[in-house]
């Protein structure tokens, strides 16, 4: 008996996989029921499971979490064209037009198959020429209201990611520390400020401080160079290496928790970052 070949699936299959999940006779219950907003959260998730393969540089599993996100984007195209938004054509479409675009050291005639350019650009051209491009972008966008500098920065994204944009926005107007010792003061400032909103127990204060301790961070780190995201996921990943070995150090004496000063935990805390971890 031959062995049966297992086919290679292609992008035209998943489309087709989709419509069937969706199709109101024969198709899935959980998927019919979903919309724009209510995938949402499994985007966000998807996104994050990407990250945490990469960051583990688990290659295997990043090739799952890759197609779980494709997924999702074929979810989205699947209610564009129902509600005849869009559809997967279109998302493609768009997307080779804008890339062309935004690359015009790449593509010279604004083709996708235009001849590579004659001169090398630097990279600082290369950004100043993405900006430019990006601003002309955003004022070519139709607008019922009048164009705002801070206009298109998702409201959804990530805390940290979301304050480093803005920041970012506004410095390309010349609204901007020009030395990262400038924001050191700024977050001194911002300090004294928090301690006073605590000294007065007023935890609406508190929480608006805090904030703004933390915004002054992003700047500085913005400043540095440094993508705060991905410096406090480092941060994360250190505290959860060391405290497993404070945990591990705990487990073997046999003893629990409450048995421990914070003194002793400490120990087997310097003791971890000895190692290292």
């Amino acid at each position: 008996m031959s062995k049966e070949v297992i086919k290679e699936y292609s992008v035209d299959d998943l489309l087709y996989l989709m419509s069937r999940l969706r199709d109101p006779k024969g198709g899935c219950p959980w998927d019919l029921k979903q919309d724009f907003r209510s995938i949402v959260p499994h985007t966000l998730e998807e996104a994050y499971e990407v990250v945490d393969a990469i960051e583990r540089q688990d290659w295997t599993h990043l090739n799952d979490e890759l197609g779980d996100l494709l997924f999702q984007v074929i979810f989205y195209a699947q209610l564009g064209k129902e509600e005849q938004y869009f559809d997967f054509s279109t998302i493609v479409s768009n997307l080779v037009t804008k890339l062309v675009r935004r690359h015009p050291h790449v593509f010279p005639d604004g083709t996708l198959h235009s001849p590579p350019a004659e001169k090398a650009l630097t990279d600082a051209e290369i950004k100043q020429n993405w900006e430019r491009i990006k601003q002309e972008e955003r004022s070519g966008k139709e607008t019922q209201k009048s164009s705002r500098v801070l206009d298109d920065i998702p409201n959804a994204l990530p805390g940290l990611t979301r304050a480093a944009k803005l920041q970012k926005r506004a410095s390309q107007v010349g609204f901007d520390w020009n030395d990262a010792e400038l924001v050191l003061d700024k977050i001194e400032e911002e300090l004294a400020e928090l301690r006073e909103a605590i000294q007065s127990g007023d935890k609406a204060a508190v929480a608006d401080e805090m904030g703004d301790m933390i915004f002054a961070q992003v700047n500085l780190a913005r400043h540095l160079s440094v993508n705060p995201e991905d410096a406090l996921r480092g941060t994360n990943q250190k505290f959860e290496r060391r405290f497993g070995f404070v945990e591990d150090q705990v487990v073997a004496s046999g003893r629990s928790w409450a048995d421990f000063t914070l003194d002793e935990l400490d120990h087997f805390w310097d003791q971890a970052k000895e190692k290292g971890l």
